[in-house]
């Protein structure tokens, strides 16, 4: 099997995206990798390039040789203004940004028959049309009557809070109904531009794919019958990644 495979297959993972709608990003034609993947033949070396062009954030040598880190050093380094360290975790603190059971796919679909933790631990959940400063009530040592409380879901990976997604914007990657598990981004420099966060702004809450400008944050819909749009930086109260979601059906 080609050895490069189960690396794109990861990038598609870790993207929250099928090798279907990465073949479309890369203007591949239908199956081009997924018949690869499934019969481990040779991809050719233009859609190599391709995906190497379309995914900057992913290492180049990772991809092909499997050395090194899967994401590259350009892709993370950040303004630091953006997000403050919260010093009731300490600032070495890192949120974690995988799920617990593969450490490569960020958005995973899991199963909404689940049990209550043993422990009796409870998450809030945050209203999606809360007012803006509305994520302050999940942060640590906030009093838990400040907001609804929810048993925290086993499944999924350590979060913050959840909240629910309203809107066609994010479709078909998170659907409305869906509820999403998000940690608090502490430090700038663990973001993970082009990935859906949930912003708590001056104008509420937004929950987009972002990307890093000059004193902006550039918002972007998978939907694209939304356009793309910026939000200044001092302008955004709290951030956090979705680290998994759960889909009733």
């Amino acid at each position: 099997m080609c050895k490069i495979l189960p690396r794109i297959k990861e990038i598609a993972l870790n993207e929250g995206i099928t090798l279907g709608a990465m073949e479309r990003k890369i203007g591949a034609s239908k199956g081009v990798l997924s018949r690869a993947v499934a019969n481990g033949t040779d991809i050719q070396s233009k859609w190599l390039e391709a995906i190497v062009e379309n995914y900057p954030r992913y290492s180049a040598q990772w991809l092909l040789s499997g050395v090194g880190a899967m994401l590259s050093s350009e892709s993370i380094g950040v303004d630091s203004k953006l997000v403050k360290t919260d010093p009731a975790k300490g600032e070495n603190y890192v949120p974690p940004t995988a799920p617990i059971d593969n450490g490569c796919s960020n958005i995973k679909i899991y199963d909404p028959a689940f049990t209550e933790n043993e422990k009796g631990e409870t998450r809030p959940r945050i209203p999606f049309d809360a007012a803006a400063g509305a994520l302050s009530v999940a942060m640590p040592g906030v009093s838990s009557l400040q907001c609804e409380q929810f048993p925290l879901i086993p499944t999924l990976p350590d979060y913050d809070f959840t909240i629910i997604a309203r809107g066609d914007s994010m479709t078909p990657d998170i659907l409305s109904g869906d509820e999403l598990a998000c940690v608090f981004v502490q430090e700038s420099k663990f973001i993970q531009w082009g990935r859906p966060h949930v912003l708590d702004t001056a104008q509420g809450i937004v929950l987009k794919r972002i990307f890093n400008q000059k004193d902006a944050i550039l918002c972007r819909s998978v939907n694209h019958d939304y356009p793309d749009f910026e939000i200044p930086k001092d302008e955004i109260y709290h951030l956090a990644i979705v680290v998994g979601l759960i889909r009733h059906f």
